[in-house]
């Protein structure tokens, strides 16, 4: 794996999961426009670029403001390549300012990066004592903090059931009330205590906190809801032959995009004895491959590894609804 520039912010490094797998995958025309809709610390940008000629372009966008900034520095040094700054939920928005009706493949590497998850001061982690944030854009509001501050205890509730799959939900909402009507949660640290005296039953393998502060970040920074506007501005957009590449890291948004994909490639499913042709019914997308996984050598390099699927979508290269891209 390649380990990417250090963030503006300080010394926080990441290594891109399945960086050359997504790459192989994505890029099928050196002279072809890409996305890399999860810019990070700009890993996967790199080597898309490498792959690709001076007629090449790459579009990154990222909504944390560090990444961008990370961003503008490649772009200083590469004419192919731009980054703009928020949620790849806007990648249509973000092609029609540029005049581009398609691309030749996008990719997404989801969830949260190395160096948010790093930087105490960004609030992501139980492990580290810092302000209880978890925004990936600090510029949205609300925080972690404010949230949890303010919410109602089944609204808490809810968020860490649904998207922290926590079984616990109920008594750790009741106990961030029952704290803050005290004193307002600030730290990550508070919060970790706080979840760790609430959960009765203790996974030996996993910190108590794990699943609260998984489905807190989710819900403040809307990822499944981004997830789902940006697979379909991304499919919408891509040329035939062109393809979606997708890295998920936990279970709900592999789910989600396992669907989406599988009800792409399969087509709609009719009632039998419809009197339609198999033309009629043929779906535009396919599945690449399988769902792919880390390699041991990889996971042992980079323990967030273990976790990762990769799944490739791709537009028929017969199709041509939308016409050849100039």
């Amino acid at each position: 794996m390649m380990p990417s520039s250090s963030s503006a912010g300080g010394d926080h490094k990441h290594r891109s999961v399945l960086l050359e797998s997504a790459v192989d995958y994505l890029v099928g025309s050196p002279a072809g426009r890409y996305i890399d809709a999860t810019f990070g610390r700009g890993g996967h940008s790199r080597l898309i670029l490498s792959r690709l000629d001076k007629a090449g372009r790459l579009l990154a966008i990222d909504k944390d403001p560090e990444a961008v900034q990370v961003g503008h520095s490649l772009a200083a040094e590469d004419g192919r390549f731009e980054i703009a700054h928020g949620s790849f939920a806007e990648l249509d928005r973000e092609l029609a300012a540029r005049d581009w009706e398609q691309v030749d493949g996008v990719l997404m590497d989801l969830g949260v990066s190395s160096p948010q998850l790093d930087d105490a001061s960004r609030g992501f982690s139980f492990l580290r004592e810092g302000p209880l944030d978890m925004r990936m854009n600090p510029q949205q509001p609300p925080s972690a903090a404010d949230w949890l501050n303010t919410a109602d205890e089944k609204d808490i509730a809810d968020v860490i059931w649904r998207f922290g799959e926590e079984r616990f939900s109920r008594r750790i909402a009741r106990a961030v009330v029952t704290r803050r009507e005290e004193a307002p949660l600030r730290t990550t640290r508070e919060l970790a205590e706080l979840v760790a005296a609430a959960v009765p039953k203790k996974d030996k393998h996993k910190h108590p906190a794990t699943r609260t502060f998984q489905g807190i970040r989710i819900f403040i920074n809307r990822e499944l809801e981004d997830l789902e506007a940006g697979l379909n501005a991304a499919v919408e957009s891509l040329a035939p032959g062109g393809r979606l590449v997708v890295i998920s890291f936990h279970s709900l948004e592999d789910r989600l995009v396992k669907r989406f994909m599988r009800d792409l490639a399969r087509g709609p499913q009719l009632p039998r004895g419809l009197p339609v042709t198999a033309e009629q019914t043929e779906t535009p997308f396919r599945l690449v491959s399988k769902a792919l996984k880390a390699e041991s050598e990889e996971i042992s390099d980079n323990v967030r590894a273990r976790s990762a699927v990769m799944r490739v979508l791709e537009k028929r290269p017969g199709n041509t609804d939308k016409g050849e891209r100039p």
